[in-house]
């Protein structure tokens, strides 16, 4: 059976839920904070998500990703085409390496009441107005991020674009992600819709009401 380990809060624990969820495949889920419970659990740098597998344990979410397409290989969420394959796993690394972890360094100030130094916003701000430009290039949003069918890459546009699209709007006093045209509203509906993204959403918001519950209680 296949354990995914993490928690509902996190963007890169959903991005690989969502796949197993499109795919219907049966999964186990434990809950596991970063840090020692991770490392205890099997995770080598403590970080989320990671899984449990017959063969032993797997982190990084993209080569769970891969597991997961080449383990259940149907319904596919890569083309069988190599060179659109290549394309939609470009735009996976594109918003998981060059907005997902640029923004990040935002979501302390904008989501956990900490602060960011001028000089860090400005960066994250000119990398970011850098780097929005060439996604908007190579998406297609057709409806989906990477043409006329759901894919891994709308796993990760669908977890990682309203975080970025919110905390620069916060830190930075402007939505980037709209700001350069892209209307990730109308796609995050779009792929809301789904009933595997539902079932992500309602997950991460029971998920925050117990963690706000248990911190007020």
């Amino acid at each position: 059976m296949f354990v995914l380990c993490g928690f509902p809060l996190s963007n890169y624990y959903n991005k690989v839920k969502l796949a197993l969820l499109e795919k219907g495949i049966p999964f186990i889920e434990e809950g596991v904070g970063t840090g020692e419970p991770a490392k205890a659990a099997g995770s080598v740098l403590g970080k989320v998500p990671f899984a449990r597998t017959e063969h032993g344990v797997i982190c990084e979410s993209e080569a769970l990703m891969d597991y997961i397409e080449t383990r259940w290989p149907h319904p596919p969420l890569l083309p069988a085409d190599p060179w659109q394959r290549a394309k939609v796993r470009e735009l996976t690394i594109f918003l998981d390496l060059h907005l997902e972890l640029v923004a990040r360094e935002l979501y302390g100030q904008a989501f956990f009441g900490g602060t960011t130094s001028e000089k860090n916003r400005e960066r994250v701000r000119t990398l970011l107005d850098k780097h929005l430009v060439g996604f908007k290039q190579l998406a297609q949003f057709a409806p989906y991020v990477a043409g006329d069918h759901f894919t891994q890459a709308d796993c990760a546009a669908y977890v990682h674009l309203p975080l970025v699209a919110l905390a620069t709007k916060s830190v930075l006093g402007e939505d980037l992600v709209a700001a350069h045209g892209i209307d990730w509203k109308a796609y995050v509906k779009l792929v809301g819709e789904r009933e595997s993204a539902r079932k992500v959403a309602a997950d991460r918001k029971a998920d925050q009401e117990r963690r706000l519950t248990a911190k007020t209680s």
